[in-house]
């Protein structure tokens, strides 16, 4: 395919060639088309800006659960995963995606449970139609608390 610029009408000139395989000759086509561009901004950035412990009863020691409060910039997200993998961010233990729902100012509360005490990389990705941001951190958790 060619373009070449026909006036200022932002219309472009497209000229194409098939070959057709079954007769052994060219199609040849001539046109013009126009098409509308939309800028989005996306999510900019994502920021983990706090992790909490959350104490539960000796029943549920088993699982430790840690609340990440996430803040982001630019669009507002549609849904938020989290990735939980070994210390070196290179073998993921866990992936959990769920649709949220964001208005005004982009600052939300993720629970996250931990089935053991251990070293853990949190990466946390929010995205909607047209973007995703990452944030990542290391996170030691203890036995129902973390650090």
């Amino acid at each position: 395919t060619t373009g070449e610029s026909s006036n200022s009408d932002s219309s472009t000139t497209v000229e194409t060639m098939e070959d057709n395989p079954d007769e052994g000759c060219h199609i040849y086509r001539n046109g013009y088309y126009n098409t509308g561009i939309s800028v989005v901004e996306g999510i900019l950035e994502v920021n983990i800006i706090q992790m909490t412990s959350i104490q539960t009863s000796e029943s549920q020691a088993e699982n430790s659960l840690v609340d990440f409060v996430v803040t982001c910039q630019g669009s507002l997200p549609t849904d938020v995963c989290t990735v939980v993998s070994d210390p070196t961010c290179q073998v993921s233990k866990s992936v959990v995606c769920d649709p949220i729902t964001v208005t005004d100012e982009c600052l939300l509360t993720i629970r996250r449970a931990f089935e053991e005490p251990g070293t853990y990389c949190v990466n946390i990705t929010l995205g909607d139609d047209t973007s995703q941001a990452l944030a990542s951190a290391l996170i030691s958790v203890n036995g129902g608390e973390s650090t």
